[in-house]
This record gives C-alpha cells, sequence and structure tokens, in this order.
C-alpha cells in the first residue's frame, strides 16, 4: 500500500510512506497548486507501478473563531485546492480529524508549541527506524508524517 498523509496548512507538508520497500518521501507543502499535483500525481503514478492500492489522509480542518479573516481564508484555500487536487486525479481519500490521529500518539502536550515539538520527536523515533529519515524530519512534515503513519497502521488493521 502506498499511503500520503496531508497536512493541508501553507507551512504543513506531504508524506509519501511506500509501505512494500519501506521508501518515505517527506515534503515542505509547496507553494504552486502545480506543485502540489505534481507530488500526488507522482505518488499516484507510484501506486500504479508497483501495482499497489493507495490512499490519501488529509487532515480535515477549519477555521477558527480566534483565526485572523485573511489567515484562515489562505487556510481554507490551501485545504480546499488539495480537495480539489485529489478529487480530480481520483485518488481514494479520508479526512481526518487531528484528534483522531493525534490519540493514537497520547498523550501529547496541550500547549502548541509543546504539542508541535513532541510530534516531531515521535516522528523522528518511528521514521528513523524504519524509513531512515531522522534527518529531513521538520515541524513542516512532522503532522503529516504521523498522518501518514496514522493511516498505514489504520490500513493494516482494516485491509482498506
Amino acid at each position: 500500500m502506498i499511503v500520503v498523509g496531508i497536512d493541508p496548512g501553507k507551512s504543513g507538508g506531504l508524506v509519501k510512506i511506500h509501505s512494500r520497500n519501506k521508501e518515505c518521501s517527506l515534503h515542505k507543502c509547496p507553494s504552486t497548486t502545480q506543485g502540489m499535483a505534481s507530488l500526488l500525481r507522482t505518488a499516484k503514478h507510484s501506486a500504479f507501478i508497483d501495482d499497489l492500492p493507495i490512499l490519501v489522509a488529509i487532515e480535515k480542518v477549519h477555521a477558527f473563531p480566534t483565526d485572523a479573516r485573511s489567515a484562515a481564508f489562505k487556510f481554507g484555500m490551501n485545504y480546499g485546492m488539495w480537495l480539489g487536487i485529489i478529487g480530480a486525479l481520483s485518488v481514494p481519500v479520508i479526512e481526518i480529524a487531528p484528534q483522531t490521529w493525534m490519540k493514537s500518539y497520547a498523550p501529547l502536550p496541550k500547549e502548541k508549541q509543546e504539542r508541535k515539538r513532541k510530534i516531531k520527536e515521535i516522528a523522528i523515533e518511528i521514521l528513523s527506524k524504519v524509513y531512515n529519515n531522522e534527518d529531513r524530519i521538520t515541524y513542516a512534515v512532522s503532522d503529516a508524517a504521523l498522518i501518514a503513519l496514522w493511516c498505514l497502521n489504520r490500513g493494516e488493521n482494516e485491509q482498506i
């Protein structure tokens, strides 16, 4: 199976995990729709070549009342672009609430900066053991990495 985890924020990323050959690729969110589509098209092409199912897990996000209007708009735009690309490429997708995937890595700190730091530490710990990617794990891709791992574990347990 090939799983793709997406943290849809502008400072988020995409992580593709190839479960058969234990390859993992990490990408900061591209600044253009074309770049975003290229990453997903490459993942779909890999699945086709290797005759594997592909599944995308994207963090289901929404704006908060405390968000600035322009920030909320940009955030929503990026999320919508990812959903449009996923739909246009006809890739199966799971929209996953942050609370759901984070529960798999609990306990996590309540304070955002501490939580981000812990998520990065967990991603480094898991990915360096299995996929040898410790040096490239940044805050931009750590959420996407754990979303992809959550999806992979779900797929193996439920035979998606």
